[in-house]
């Protein structure tokens, strides 16, 4: 069978330009594979082309527009999901564009289809009570209670995303003061951060346990299952999912509907920020880019805005004032009126 150019160019581009020039993580990666997957999908059952026919003659800024329409209407996929999908298509083709010049306009019409507007949903987080009534709920006289027990608090405590937290590796750990985990962000980023003494000591029983502080174990992964793999974000969600679950049956605090392993990392930014933590501290914590990113918790703590406005108000009345039903005139005033 005669290779097409489009197999060609995506095979070079996952294989070789993305993880060898750009040095994207294998997450990355993964995500940009899932949507020329779904787009294989769209045009083998909605456009009759199967993939093995599939050549840049068949994609032009049309079918593109078709296929991110079918993944908002026949997927029912959120407006942030066929935007995702949209700029992993445009970096495909900056990379196309750059091989065939001969297919320069068709290439430019592809990258100017634009992305949708859409709302930015508000912060959620959990408030410190809240937070206190799910980190009580696991069994500390279990191996697995306190296992969780130590996975939401490290998830807590460094900020870390799920998928930063799922990587771990026992020599990401360090005990001696002050201790620290060592977490693998976005765009290969590392970051060292800290934890609080308690969660160390946690973490010293847990390694104690499991007999995971000997040197021929630090390559093994810290949250592992049954079968000795590392967590993924599914089981990560479960075991938060569970004891959530067990919080609202039994405390009277306030939880939201659904509670992410991401919303641990927004808890800490707020609490963070609530605790007049400069914002580019945050940022450096978080590991974001720019401070920018961060501001979005400046923006959603109403209690830090509403202290601020208390402490800038200064009332221009005086405390004594003057019983309006006490003046006569304007009591007559106001009867006339009324006639």
């Amino acid at each position: 069978m005669k290779t097409t150019d489009f197999a060609r160019h995506l095979t070079d581009y996952l294989s070789s330009y993305l993880p060898g020039q750009r040095n994207l993580s294998s997450h990355t990666i993964a995500s940009y594979r899932d949507t020329f997957k779904l787009l294989l999908i769209f045009c083998d059952h909605e456009k009759g082309i199967p993939p093995e026919s599939l050549t840049l003659a068949h994609v032009n800024d049309d079918l593109i527009l078709a296929f991110i329409t079918w993944i908002e209407t026949a997927r029912n996929c959120s407006i942030s999901t066929r935007n995702q999908r949209l700029a992993a298509i445009h970096a495909l083709f900056r990379y196309i564009q750059a091989e065939t010049p001969e297919r320069l306009l068709i290439n430019q019409r592809i990258l100017a289809i634009p992305f949708k507007k859409t709302g930015k949903p508000a912060v959620s987080y959990l408030s410190t009570e809240a937070l206190e009534s799910v980190l009580k709920q696991p069994n500390t006289k279990t191996s697995s209670g306190r296992r969780d027990l130590l996975l939401l608090t490290i998830l807590y405590d460094s900020g870390a995303r799920v998928s930063e937290l799922t990587d771990l590796l026992v020599r990401d750990v360090r005990l001696t003061q002050p201790a620290t985990v060592t977490l693998k962000g976005k765009g290969r980023k590392v970051r060292h951060v800290p934890i609080m003494s308690k969660t160390a000591s946690l973490l010293s029983d847990y390694l104690e346990e499991r007999r995971l502080n000997t040197d021929h174990r630090l390559d093994h992964p810290l949250f592992f299952g049954s079968r000795n793999q590392k967590l993924t974000r599914a089981g990560v969600s479960y075991i938060i999912d569970k004891y959530v679950k067990v919080t609202k049956e039994q405390e009277s605090v306030i939880l939201p509907d659904t509670v992410s392993p991401h919303m641990f990392r927004h808890t800490k930014a707020m609490h963070l920020l609530q605790a007049n933590i400069n914002l580019v501290y945050i940022r450096d914590f978080l590991g974001h880019t720019s401070v920018t990113t961060t501001e979005i918790y400046a923006r959603a703590d109403s209690q830090t805005r509403r202290l601020a406005l208390e402490q800038a108000y200064s009332p221009s009345a005086v405390d004594d004032l003057p019983a309006w039903h006490d003046d006569m005139n304007l009591m007559n005033w106001l009867q006339r009126l009324c006639q």
